[in-house]
């Protein structure tokens, strides 16, 4: 498993600067220093000379109802999503982290890494999070 994902150091023994990077797991036991997991992930994976690029995102859904959503966009690492996942709703954010905190797992154990890179493919999950909630009260009704 990640140094990142168990809480252990790194190999300069930085063990803050992993738990606290952007797109970077938080521990599973976080220590008093370390709130909440962050919303967002990026991971990458080289195959056969290609990099497949995964990116979650946790947002709240429209509407102050307390309802969140897990996003997730895949693809090549220099194009284009080829597909954008939606789950949820959840209710409350810590119920959509630790499904995020779960499809990380599966996915280190595939062999991804978390990625250093910036997230590139935010304005195609918002614009997906724009249509389910545009649809919210087609898709959610009886989940409140």
């Amino acid at each position: 498993m990640h140094p990142s994902f168990t809480g252990l150091s790194t190999a300069s023994g930085d063990k803050q600067a992993l738990a606290l990077h952007p797109c970077r797991m938080f521990p599973r036991q976080p220590d008093a220093r370390i709130a909440v997991m962050p919303h967002n992930l990026c991971l990458n994976r080289q195959c056969l000379g290609l990099v497949t690029r995964i990116e979650c995102v946790i947002r709240p859904l429209a509407g102050g109802n307390g309802l969140w959503t897990l996003l997730c966009a895949a693809g090549l690492a220099d194009g284009q999503p080829t597909a954008i996942k939606v789950q949820g709703p959840f209710h409350g954010p810590a119920m959509a982290e630790s499904v995020l905190q779960a499809i990380a797992d599966n996915l280190v154990g595939q062999g991804y890494r978390e990625s250093d890179d910036p997230s590139i493919w935010q304005l195609h999950m918002q614009a997906e999070l724009r249509r389910v909630n545009a649809n919210q009260g087609r898709f959610l009704s009886g989940w409140e």
